[in-house]
């Protein structure tokens, strides 16, 4: 081969690849995809939480005690963004804050109590909020009794405090709750199945 037909051969390879070189795709790069959100919402402290009392709470037979613990529920579901965060019926708490008996003169009963959490499934959430009842005082009774004999209005008394069963009773979410959003059910197609045709039969073999 001459050197004039080496030298083409050479530039002619050369060029093929630098053809190949110039029609070979780009490197692809890499592009992180977006981080999805959390899926998660927050129920906010301050929360508004209607509760029920369980039990009936009154002074009338003196057993009520400082420290006593009320069973509550709460009385209808608390729901965000389409979730049941805290279910109608979930357990509450209450602690009794202040007793008095009614008493002579004309004193009252009177009950006072804070709520303390409610129970979720393992967990209990901190809860805020205050009831209380207060008897009828016998003021009345007491002046008029005093004006004809002391004697009667020291006899005379108010009346006993009494929160029934059943009473509703406000709280408030006292933290923050997260809880997971629920994702959007896929739709479901409902068809009807498919049946395979039946196999053609054989053709019966003809008579020799």
């Amino acid at each position: 081969m001459s050197l004039i037909s080496m030298l083409a051969l050479v530039a002619s390879v050369a060029g093929g690849d630098d053809a190949q070189l110039l029609q070979s795709p780009a490197p692809a790069v890499l592009v992180a995809a977006p981080v999805a959100e959390n899926n998660v919402g927050i129920l906010r402290s301050g929360t508004e939480i209607p509760l029920s009392v369980r039990e009936e709470l009154t002074t009338k037979k003196k057993q009520l005690r400082v420290g006593q613990r009320v069973q509550l529920e709460v009385a209808s579901n608390i729901s965000a963004n389409g979730v049941t965060v805290i279910p109608v019926g979930s357990p509450a708490i209450g602690e009794i804050t202040e007793v008095r008996n009614k008493g002579m003169w004309g004193k009252s009963g009177y009950i006072a109590a804070r709520i303390l959490s409610v129970r979720v499934g393992d967990r209990h959430i901190r809860l805020t909020g205050t009831f209380d009842d207060k008897g009828v005082t016998g003021t009345g009774g007491v002046v008029a009794a005093v004006a004809l004999l002391p004697i009667a209005g020291f006899l005379t008394t108010g009346t006993s405090a009494t929160i029934p069963a059943g009473s509703g009773v406000k709280a408030f979410l006292d933290e923050d709750i997260s809880y997971r959003l629920a994702n959007r059910p896929a739709d479901v197609i409902n068809a009807d199945p498919v049946v395979p045709a039946a196999a053609p039969a054989a053709a019966a073999p003809s008579a020799q």
